[in-house]
C-alpha cells in the first residue's frame, strides 16, 4: 500500500494503443519523465482519453520503473508488454518517433497499469 492517497492523472493515447490497453492487452505505458509524471506512484490513477477523442479508459498503476533510455526499457519489460502486436524493433521506431533524443535523455518511465474497470 502507498504512503499518499491515490491520484488521478489524465493522459492521451493513439487509438491503437488506446484499444490494447482497454482490452488489457497493453501492460506497460511509456512516458518520458517529465516533471508532472516524476512523483507518479503505484496506486496513482490514469484516465486515459483517446487523442482527438471522448473514449475514456481507467487504469491503477502497479509500479513504476525508470529506465535511461528505451532500448533498456524493452529489453527489462519487454515488448510483448508494451504492445503485443508489432516487434521489438518497430516499437523502438514507434516510441522514438513520439519522443525525440531530447526527450528521451530526460529518462523514461515504464509504468505497470491494471485495467481497474472504473
Amino acid at each position: 500500500m502507498s504512503d499518499h492517497p491515490a491520484r488521478i492523472r489524465e493522459l492521451t493515447l493513439y487509438r491503437q494503443y488506446f484499444d490494447l490497453v482497454a482490452s488489457g492487452r497493453k501492460t506497460i505505458e511509456v512516458r518520458v519523465k517529465y516533471p508532472h509524471l516524476a512523483d507518479l506512484a503505484p496506486g496513482d490513477v490514469i484516465r486515459f482519453r483517446v487523442k482527438g477523442g471522448d473514449d475514456i479508459c481507467e487504469v491503477e498503476v502497479g509500479r513504476v520503473t525508470e529506465y535511461p533510455g528505451f532500448e533498456a526499457l524493452l529489453d527489462g519489460e519487454g515488448p510483448g508488454s508494451i504492445n503485443p502486436t508489432v516487434s521489438r524493433e518497430r516499437q523502438l521506431a514507434d516510441i522514438r518517433e513520439i519522443y525525440p533524443p531530447e526527450k528521451e535523455a530526460l529518462g523514461v518511465l515504464a509504468i505497470e497499469i491494471v485495467r481497474s474497470g472504473r
